[in-house]
């Protein structure tokens, strides 16, 4: 099929399930049909990343995962790639933020903390009200590889735990992540240790943590 090249992408007036009007600006349709640093799978294996970040579950809606390439000496994000299983909107939110973190040599990962969902609105030139969430969802698979790269560097004290309760205060073991291990697959403590790279230092956080895992099993899988 031919198609014209060059041609003006037009704003989308897309109908939602009970009629209301959903109007896509041409940057979210732009980064939706043409995705950048989209993760293939053939590519995976392939890319060295040292950072990981999932939110969302395929049975819940939308989910993304992120891959994160951070110099260790300038602490730069070199490289991101991304997968995204949801709307057109979430893709485009987070095609739009891996430019973001990847433009002028790299964002330090201080100031790629600092990026919020309204920034990502902003560089997609707006989102429908009910699909602001996506630009959310964003903002925290980015907020959970740069504290995957803190776990794994051991620098405990800089997780990010803002909006959630700590179960662990040594390692900053949040109830997000034990949230975020069993929609992984995680059964057990050992499994919550293994996707979190950390060990349990006390008693009483290996229970809080058992008794999360045996919950949001009932919740997600029951």
């Amino acid at each position: 099929m031919k198609t014209q090249k060059n041609k003006k992408i037009k704003s989308a007036d897309v109908r939602g399930q009970k009629g209301e009007s959903w109007l896509y600006s041409d940057v979210v349709k732009e980064h939706f049909f043409n995705p950048r640093n989209f993760m293939h799978y053939d590519e995976e294996k392939k890319f060295k990343f040292n950072a990981t970040g999932r939110v969302g579950s395929p049975a819940c809606g939308d989910e993304m995962v992120l891959w994160l390439k951070i110099d260790p000496k300038t602490e730069k994000i070199k490289d991101c790639r991304w997968r995204t299983f949801g709307c057109g909107s979430a893709i485009a939110s987070t095609s739009v933020m891996s430019e973001m973190v990847k433009e002028k040599g790299g964002m330090k990962l201080d100031d790629a903390l600092k990026i919020t969902p309204n920034d990502i609105m902003k560089r997609l030139g707006g989102l429908p009200d009910r699909k602001i969430h996506c630009s959310v969802l964003g903002d925290k698979a980015l907020q959970a590889a740069i504290n995957d790269y803190f776990r794994q560097t051991k620098q405990h004290k800089r997780i990010i735990t803002a909006g959630a309760k700590v179960i662990d205060k040594d390692l900053n073991i949040t109830d997000h992540d034990i949230e975020e291990a069993v929609l992984e697959g995680a059964h057990t403590i050992e499994d919550v240790q293994k996707r979190l790279k950390v060990g349990v230092a006390k008693p009483e956080a290996k229970e809080a943590i058992e008794e999360l895992i045996r919950f949001y099993w009932e919740k997600y899988f029951s």
